[in-house]
């Protein structure tokens, strides 16, 4: 029962790691003119475009990412709709 109870914990710390490394924005450590060209190497007319396309959310520096999109400024654009 108790290696169950260890082995649990250890599933659940490494999903949340895992989920947390995985929403870190993806061009943090690029040059800003760098960022820029690949931010407008593609363009979405608004978030409806990016989630039909299946690319919602979009972090700074990933392709199609702009401030625009970016309602609360934290550097993810067309985050999932809250609430329902």
């Amino acid at each position: 029962m108790r290696a169950r109870d260890i082995l649990a914990g250890a599933a659940l710390l490494g999903g949340l790691g895992g989920y947390a490394w995985s929403a870190l924005p993806s061009g943090a450590s690029l040059p800003p003119d760098e960022r820029a060209a690949i931010e407008h190497s593609v363009y979405y007319s608004g978030c409806r475009e990016v989630r039909a396309a299946g690319r919602a959310p979009l972090y700074a520096g990933e392709p199609g990412y702009r401030e625009g999109l970016d309602g609360d400024s934290d550097g993810v654009a067309c985050e999932p709709y809250r609430g329902a």
